[in-house]
């Protein structure tokens, strides 16, 4: 890439990055009651991505293999653990990683 089309490509994503950040506040305003429908967007969406990304980590784990999907159980459970005792999302999601990439590149 030229140093033009760089300069073009950050600006975009710059300006895609502050939509996405500012946009909410323009269209719920502080002062004007959050939909109803909204709210309860808010309250359903979480927990609807989480069991997605659960479904998509496991997607592809053969049971029946030679590993039999311990690497991946045994981060899930170290994950939910840790989340259970500290309440942490950032410790939880960030010692799994690790404990899972551990597991994968020296144990198994």
């Amino acid at each position: 890439m030229t140093i033009t089309q760089q300069i073009i490509t950050v600006g975009v994503v710059v300006i895609g990055t502050m939509l996405t950040r500012f946009l909410p506040f323009f269209i719920f305003p502080a002062n004007k009651p959050t939909p109803v429908y909204i709210q309860y967007l808010g309250k359903v969406l979480p927990a609807a991505v989480i069991g997605m990304l659960i479904i998509y980590c496991f997607k592809d784990v053969s049971f029946f293999s030679n590993r039999h999907g311990l690497p991946e159980i045994l981060a899930v459970i170290l994950v939910v653990s840790l989340h259970l005792w500290k309440r942490s999302m950032l410790l939880s999601i960030a010692a799994g990683t690790c404990f899972y990439m551990v597991l994968v590149q020296y144990v198994f």
